[in-house]
């Protein structure tokens, strides 16, 4: 296992649900950040999908110091660059880039390349990495391909995204392959352009609520 990639293993090990953030206008980053934290999950991976994302990140690392802030949806090295710049502590990618993941391991900035396939996964295991994210997952086939490929890589973990939502969650985090899964169901990007902010905290302390009932 990469060292570096201890403390935040360990954290996404205990929080169990790593929200998944679209910020369209920076005005939102505090009170969403805000929405998380009173709602129990001191986390959220920004992605890169707006103009917004990296002054997103900066102004929610440099706002609330007690938040886990990474970047998703990185595509490309200029992006990772930029996303580590503005105070991202994780890069997620929705596949694998062998220069977007060098140069995180050369940073030593926890990289989470997403993989559906035996081949990437054969990637994500020649670059040491301990995790990969699985997406899109419920489209690939869920817990059934995690445990099919997985079985081939005894020693990675997965990161299921897309598609995971409460009435799934449960079935994911009772596989053993699983570390934690990205999921937006608690922060759809209409309740964050709508201002429901007291709405994402609701259904934030919901998804907590569910993974403490969790008993794997």
């Amino acid at each position: 296992m990469i060292n570096y990639m201890n403390d935040i293993l360990t954290k996404f090990e205990s929080i169990k649900v790593v929200p998944v953030v679209v910020i369209d206008n920076i005005e939102d980053v505090v009170p969403l950040a805000n929405a998380l934290i009173n709602g129990g999950l001191p986390i959220a991976e920004v992605t890169f999908r707006t103009s917004v994302a990296s002054d997103a990140i900066k102004l929610m690392v440099d706002s609330f110091p007690e938040m886990c802030v990474g970047a998703g949806t990185i595509i490309n090295l200029n992006q990772c660059k930029k996303a580590i710049e503005s105070g991202a502590q994780f890069i997620v990618s929705p596949g694998y880039s062998e220069e977007v993941v060098q140069y995180c391991i050369e940073q030593e900035v926890p990289v989470f390349p997403g993989i559906c396939t035996p081949t990437e996964l054969m990637h994500v295991a020649n670059s040491g990495l301990p995790v990969a994210k699985f997406f899109p997952a419920s489209q690939c086939g869920g817990v059934e391909t995690i445990n099919a490929i997985g079985a081939a890589f005894p020693r990675i973990k997965f990161m299921p995204t897309g598609g995971v939502n409460e009435n799934n969650l449960m079935e994911y985090l009772a596989c053993p392959r699983v570390i934690a899964v990205g999921g937006s169901w608690m922060v759809k990007s209409n309740l964050i352009r709508e201002g429901k902010f007291d709405e994402i905290e609701a259904m934030t302390k919901g998804a907590v609520a569910l993974v403490k009932n969790h008993k794997r």
